[in-house]
């Protein structure tokens, strides 16, 4: 996987998240990230491997997303190594 196609699917992430106002809010507490401050957050590589660490996290949500997406959530997990380094990085 690139690393083009690993923030893809931390975007498509992000604009999952967003969508659902529970999800948004419980990623916004758990990040600590300032609502204004997405848009911009959204180009780091670390912030996008927290977007995936967010349903790598909590299996429902990723497999929610992952249906919902098509995206299978082994793909998800592969991302976020490529975004963000090997598992004892984390």
């Amino acid at each position: 996987m690139t690393e083009e196609e690993a923030r893809e699917i931390a975007v498509s992430g992000l604009s999952y998240i967003a969508a659902d106002s529970d999800e948004l809010g419980r990623f916004l507490a758990l990040t600590g990230v300032d609502p204004a401050n997405i848009r911009d957050s959204a180009q780091e590589p670390a912030f996008l491997a927290g977007v995936l660490d967010f349903f790598l996290g909590f299996e429902p949500v990723l497999l929610k997303f992952a249906e919902a997406t098509e995206i299978a959530p082994e793909r998800v997990a592969k991302a976020r190594h490529v975004l963000g380094g090997p598992p004892e990085a984390w």
